[in-house]
């Protein structure tokens, strides 16, 4: 566990923390300011899916972009544009514009995520990497959560919370300014990467488990508040239906890191799936009664960041150097390509079915990725034999 007690790995979750913190607040209210503008949910899923889109333009070139200006200084810059991209929604109303400003975002916050979860892989061995990576999941979701709860803090600000939200961002950069060291298999001597034609193979579960969770925490953060609102719930409570969600997420990482790294990550992975899509269609019956809800949106959230967690943890034990650069970015792709199509599909089908239709679209994304990490575990018990 020597890499927890390193000065730049405390400065990079603390600095990756505070932009989770700008993110949380910045989708739900966004999602808020449309619908309060008396914009439907296809349009809100629509605004979503372009800070995806963002993401998936850079992500193939996010190694790169790393590897010419420096770790570090990517990640500094990668904070301004989001911070700048963020306040300036704050002196318009052009959707045209917004969904510029979001694109931009999304894109920034790509290569940092990138560049901070490669980082994060290289400072643990394999007995210790699922308690590694869940410190650093779960100090960015437990941010994250706050976001949604200071929405309801500045609701009361109308011409002041978007540039609000833009300044959270700003507040990583003195953490990232103590950062000295750099991501060895980002560092610009590390040469050709990983084809990922050949690493792609050997990840489908991870791909897939990405893309759920991607799917997930956009649209918990997103239309999760809207589906509470459509079953009678009222704005500053249905926002919190996200924070329960992301304070499950936050608590329970560290101790399912510690059970992946004492039974196998393969069992709990697939595990923490089948808990999701079991759970989850539960939710709009559950919405009538307070004392099931939210412990089961707690539950819900504790097993979808376990899938997400785990991905990475499992792309550590596969990969190094090269291979790992591609496996990360093939990850980040994969979380664009969900977060940006889910937010559309799921938008659309809420406006024309109903706001039950968010809850329909998770579960696939769930039971998807457990066909995968069960078809994956076959493949590997047979070439094991």
């Amino acid at each position: 566990m020597k890499g927890i007690l390193s000065r730049d790995f405390l400065a990079l979750i603390l600095s990756v923390a505070v932009v989770g913190l700008g993110l949380g607040a910045t989708l739900p209210l966004t999602a808020l300011a449309l619908t309060q503008a008396g914009h439907g949910t296809d349009i809100v899923g629509l605004m979503t899916a372009m800070q995806a889109g963002g993401g998936l333009a850079i992500a193939p070139f996010a190694s790169r972009v790393a590897a010419r200006l420096g770790a570090r200084e990517t990640i500094v810059g990668t904070v301004v544009v989001a911070a700048l991209s963020t306040i300036a929604m704050q002196f318009t109303a052009n959707l045209w514009l917004w969904a510029v400003l979001r694109f931009l975002c999304g894109a920034a916050l790509m290569l940092l995520f990138t560049i901070g979860e490669a980082w994060v892989t290289q400072l643990a061995d394999d007995s210790t990497r699922g308690r590694v990576v869940a410190i650093y999941a779960t100090n960015f979701t437990l941010f994250q959560m706050t976001g949604p709860v200071l929405i309801t803090a500045i609701g009361g600000l109308p011409s002041m919370r978007f540039a609000i939200c833009g300044a959270i961002f700003l507040l990583a950069l003195p953490a990232l300014a103590s950062i000295r060291g750099t991501p060895h298999a980002l560092a610009s001597e590390e040469g050709e990467h990983g084809d990922w034609r050949q690493v792609l193979p050997r990840m489908p579960a991870l791909v897939i488990g990405t893309g759920f969770f991607a799917l997930f925490d956009t649209l918990a953060l997103s239309l999760m508040p809207l589906f509470a609102m459509s079953h009678g719930i009222g704005e500053d409570i249905g926002v919190l239906f996200a924070s329960a969600i992301l304070f499950g997420d936050t608590t329970m990482q560290f101790p399912i890191g510690w059970l992946a790294d004492r039974i196998g990550r393969a069992k709990v992975h697939a595990g923490a799936g089948v808990v999701v899509a079991l759970l989850l269609p539960l939710l709009p019956w559950a919405v009538a009664y307070p004392w099931i809800c939210w412990p089961l949106l707690f539950v819900i959230g504790a097993a979808a960041g376990s899938v997400y967690t785990l991905s990475i943890v499992a792309c550590g034990e596969r990969f190094r150097g090269p291979t790992l650069v591609s496996a990360t970015a093939i990850v980040g792709a994969s979380w664009s390509v969900a977060s940006f199509g889910g937010p559309i599909v799921a938008g659309t089908l809420m406006q024309r079915i109903g706001a039950d239709a968010l809850i329909g679209v998770l579960t696939v994304a769930a039971v998807a990725f457990v066909a995968a990490a069960w078809w994956e575990g076959r493949m590997s018990a047979s070439r094991s034999v």
